[in-house]
């Protein structure tokens, strides 16, 4: 994909913030199409790809989500030392779960995608994300 046509695609996501509504649908419309052209589906893989990408993204995010929780929680002040401990543990109990997800969900991808498309795919969703951040964070 060209630079310009990511830019493109950052730049429909405006200046959004995350928790809006609308702003969240054009980030995820951004993504679908620069993950979809990094990939280079194809109309055969799109429709296969996309319903087993949605459901591993959502149980990632949910994971991501409460590590983040734990990590605020564990860094308020007065934080008792065994809650900021359990916060830890909790913490890295997710990001397991992320590696088992992770490895749970790769047979699934690869009766669609090829190995080759889902080392993609890892690196398109790291360099999205980074360039959404900067976009964000630019404005």
């Amino acid at each position: 994909m060209s630079w310009l046509l990511l830019s493109t695609l950052l730049l429909a996501a405006g200046t959004v913030q995350a928790q809006d509504g609308a702003g969240r649908q054009k980030i995820e419309s951004a993504k679908i199409g620069y993950i979809t052209n990094r990939l280079n589906l194809t109309t055969e893989q799109a429709p296969q790809f996309w319903p087993i990408y949605n459901e591993y993204n959502s149980r990632k995010q949910e994971l991501n989500r409460k590590i983040r929780q734990l990590s605020n929680q564990s860094l308020k002040q007065g934080a008792a030392e065994q809650d900021v401990l359990r916060n830890l543990n909790q913490s890295n109990d997710a990001k397991q779960k992320i590696a088992d997800l992770d490895q749970e969900y790769q047979p699934k991808f690869l009766k669609v995608i090829s190995p080759g498309q889902l080392a993609e795919l890892q690196n398109a969703e790291r360099t999205f994300n980074k360039m959404l951040l900067e976009r964000l964070n630019n404005n």
